[in-house]
């Protein structure tokens, strides 16, 4: 194809300087106006300047021009501008960037801290990534994030609300509610009261079935006995709605963690088949001077003792008043503790007979918790070996509160009674491990019960103005924690020595069924298997009576 000649000859433009160069320029309100030196004399301008002092040089403005063009060597034409910011998405891009969403990577169950940072104020949760940012502004670690990765949707930890960064501004879209709902959960009074009665099944993402509040939970490291704790009491009607409903946002830190991993274990439309109590444990950690951590494994019993306790002084329960908080008015009782020494006399065939002229001192004590006292296991099996493993009813155990055995304790022998009213929920706690300066011992004897009908009335003491003495009072069992000694297969030399693993069996109350969870495995089991394991923590529900049976001044 032909060349296109030149409108001009080029022989005719070799005198003509280049064009001026079309950097771009601001205009400087402090300086003069630069004049050209034809319309220096310009009737029109001259009255349009007037009170405006002139460069030296006659109104030509070319020193002040060439002054100029030196500043513009500069770098600020290649620097890159800030993103504008915007209070509201540009018209019809409102769903702009929520297609990069991806709801299988997000995990609120983590402590809210910044992965750079480690700050804990303003964090923000990348809804691509999962990752967690702090803060949303020009400065600000997610902001940075956003513009580094191309990550531009994350949401408010704290107000569940979500931003495009880094424009800045709000999405309000419904397609967004079910990660609120997730990271967030909050449920309806009407929704709480049907979760014992209606069997409800869910799907996660992935497509595997789960039934709310029946799910996995994560063994960080060493951190089953925490588990089993939290699965067992988030089956507390009492404790669990209240937990569910109220809003502890003014409360302590170990009661909103608890709180919001209550509401997720029970959540019908979690994205996963299983929660972690991590956000819980560091709390834990930090409130009991690493007393308890994930690290670590810890005694079940003596983590839940501090636990109900810190959850009741959380609450803003007193430690005068009973009954000044939902776990004191959910599991506290009280009990008549009768005191007497033991003297060193050479007739007393027993020594823990109470002896009628000696002083006895009355005590009435309140609880949280029974401990139940096993029968020392034989050293030897019989000749039948019928006792490789002895076995033992729960009600012959709890014969230590009948008021009528003497115990010994510290030089002194002691007689238990519960009293009237007794709480909605006991627990009892069986005593297998013992440990001296040489060694620790477990009991490894077997306890049976049946998880229902279990009468409390024989170890109550007698008040017609409570409770009938001839009329029974009924317990049924509602979660079993139980003790599993595993041999650890890294020892070579096969020393004997055990593992501890802890597992937990809970009643599904709509149904019947009963449900054992160990950290992430979760499967039925029938109810006369449930007393074949090593019984160490209980807790029984008070069961309700009808109205009708109901006399004056006696409680449900």
């Amino acid at each position: 194809m032909a060349k296109r000649q030149a409108s001009e000859p080029l022989d005719e433009l070799a005198g003509i300087a280049s064009p001026a160069s079309k950097k771009s320029r601001t205009v400087d309100f402090n300086s003069p106006p630069l004049l050209r030196e034809e319309d220096s004399n310009s009737e029109t301008l001259k009255n349009g300047l007037r009170g405006v002092d002139l460069p030296d040089d006659g109104g030509t403005g070319a020193n002040a021009e060439a002054d100029r063009g030196d500043d513009d060597d500069g770098d600020d034409e290649h620097a890159p501008k800030a993103p504008i910011r915007q209070d509201a998405p540009t018209e019809g891009y409102d769903d702009l960037y929520l297609d990069t969403i991806d709801r299988h990577v997000l995990d609120f169950d983590f402590e809210k801290l910044c992965s750079v940072s480690l700050s804990n104020i303003n964090v923000y949760a990348c809804l691509v990534c999962g990752k967690y940012f702090q803060g949303r502004g020009p400065k600000s670690h997610a902001y940075f994030h956003a513009l580094e990765e191309d990550h531009h949707v994350f949401i408010n930890l704290e107000s569940q609300k979500v931003y495009v960064l880094p424009e800045g501004y709000e999405v309000r879209s419904k397609a967004l509610d079910d990660i609120k709902y997730v990271s967030d959960p909050r449920y309806a009074k009407a929704e709480v009261m049907a979760l014992d009665r209606t069997s409800r099944k869910s799907w996660t993402l992935g497509g595997n079935q789960y039934v709310p509040g029946f799910v996995g939970m994560n063994n960080i490291k060493e951190n089953d006995y925490v588990n089993v704790v939290v699965q067992a009491l988030s089956h507390v009607a009492p404790l669990r709605n209240y937990l569910l409903l109220d809003d502890f946002s003014s409360k302590a830190e170990l009661v909103k963690r608890c709180s919001i991993l209550f509401r997720k274990i029970w959540n019908p439309r979690a994205f996963k088949s299983h929660v972690s109590p991590h956000e819980l444990l560091q709390e834990i950690s930090l409130r009991s001077n690493k007393r308890f951590t994930l690290t670590t494994q810890s005694d079940p019993v003596d983590f839940v003792s501090w636990f109900l306790n810190n959850l009741h002084m959380g609450l803003g329960g007193s430690k005068t008043k009973p009954g000044s908080s939902m776990i004191q008015r959910t599991f506290q009782g009280r009990m008549r503790v009768e005191s007497q020494a033991i003297t060193a006399r050479a007739d007393a065939g027993d020594k823990l007979r109470f002896e009628e002229a000696a002083e006895v001192q009355v005590d009435i004590v309140r609880f949280l918790l029974l401990t139940l006292d096993l029968p020392s296991a034989p050293l030897f099996q019989d000749e039948l070996e019928k006792n490789i493993i002895p076995q033992v009813p729960l009600t012959t155990v709890l014969g230590k509160y009948d008021g009528q055995r003497g115990q010994e304790h510290h030089a002194q022998r002691k007689r238990y009674r519960l009293m009237h009213p007794l709480p909605p929920y006991l627990m009892f706690h069986v005593k297998r491990f013992s440990q001296n300066k040489f060694v620790s011992e477990r009991n490894p004897t077997i306890v049976t019960f049946d998880a229902r009908n279990l009468d409390m009335s024989p170890y109550v003491e007698p008040n017609p103005a409570e409770w009938p003495p001839s009329e029974p009072i009924w317990y049924d069992l509602v979660a079993n924690i139980v003790h599993e000694a595993v041999r650890n297969k890294e020892d070579v030399a096969d020393t004997g020595e055990e593992r501890k693993t802890w597992k937990a069996q809970i009643k599904d109350k709509a149904t019947g069924q009963w449900v054992v969870c160990q950290d992430l495995f979760v499967d039925k089991i029938q109810s006369e298997l449930l007393y074949l394991g090593e019984t160490y923590l209980q807790i029984w529900e008070r069961r309700r009576e009808p109205s009708s049976k109901l006399g004056k001044g006696r409680s449900r």
